[in-house]
């Protein structure tokens, strides 16, 4: 019986994965949504994942810097309601995260990436498995998703990086689906500070780290430690638990408002 359960959770999550692809291609500003790849930098990698985590393409997506000079750059202030709209929606399990990374060049439109991240935002489990039901992530069918620039950072042009790590493949090494999108921003008004912790992408993942490698169907998964580095404690308001690893009494972490936004 717990078999075949198994092989039925499976099967179900597979099933629309041709259909399930998605992007992030429209920079959200408080209630303003931006045209398609024009904040956002294009990818040639159509609605299609990154799989290898030791690749460049893991810090906008396939090909985007190719397109970063014709960018536009979005000037905010620290402090704002910022986020992506996703197309056509999320289609698969798993965490949702943004990063920010300070531009190393003088202008945006030339920085590749190579610089720290720090991470912004997170988004985990809704509720943990049980022996007759899958688990569920707060994530599930999301169009859009926002969140809040820290004040505690240095004004700058920074690339904000939205991201949704699929793992309903994650059993088998290489397996976890990455899913991304950078957008160009100048920040003003910020604090200052030393936002930390932060790492190099490539470098904050691994394919073997226990929220991207691990059974997602059997057995019934009852605790999930979150990939990457912590949320910047600046940010913490734009998670609820800091602690990376999800308890299975946590029923929810943020309400649906943090999934509403006004869309053109």
């Amino acid at each position: 019986m717990k078999f075949n359960f198994s092989i039925l959770l499976a099967a179900a999550a597979a099933a629309p994965q041709a259909l399930a692809h998605y992007n992030f291609e429209r920079l959200i500003v408080g209630s303003t949504v931006t045209g398609e790849y024009e904040y956002v930098r294009r990818t040639t990698n159509s609605n299609s994942p990154v799989q290898d985590v030791t690749s460049n393409d893991l810090r906008c997506n396939v090909g985007s810097f190719g397109y970063a000079a014709t960018t536009k750059t979005y000037k905010v202030t620290a402090g704002s309601t910022v986020g992506f709209t996703i197309r056509d929606y999320i289609g698969h399990p798993g965490p949702l995260y943004a990063y920010l990374s300070k531009s190393t060049t003088a202008n945006v439109n030339t920085y590749d990436g190579s610089g720290d991240w720090f991470k912004i935002y997170e988004l985990g489990v809704k509720d943990f498995a049980t022996y007759t039901t899958s688990m569920t992530w707060l994530s599930d069918g999301f169009k859009n998703y926002t969140f809040t620039i820290p004040k505690a950072i240095p004004n700058g042009q920074y690339l904000l990086r939205g991201e949704h790590i699929a793992v309903h493949g994650s059993g088998s090494i290489g397996g976890a689906q990455f899913y991304l999108g950078c957008a160009q921003l100048e920040i003003s008004g910020g604090t200052g500070g030393t936002p930390k912790p932060v790492g190099k992408i490539p470098g904050i993942y691994s394919a073997t780290d226990p929220g991207i490698y691990f059974n997602p169907y059997w057995p019934p998964v009852t605790n999930y430690t979150m990939p990457g580095p912590a949320v910047y404690k600046e940010s913490i308001d734009n998670v609820a638990i800091h602690n990376v690893v999800y308890k299975r009494t946590v029923a929810s972490i943020l309400d649906s408002s943090d999934n509403c936004v006004v869309e053109s």
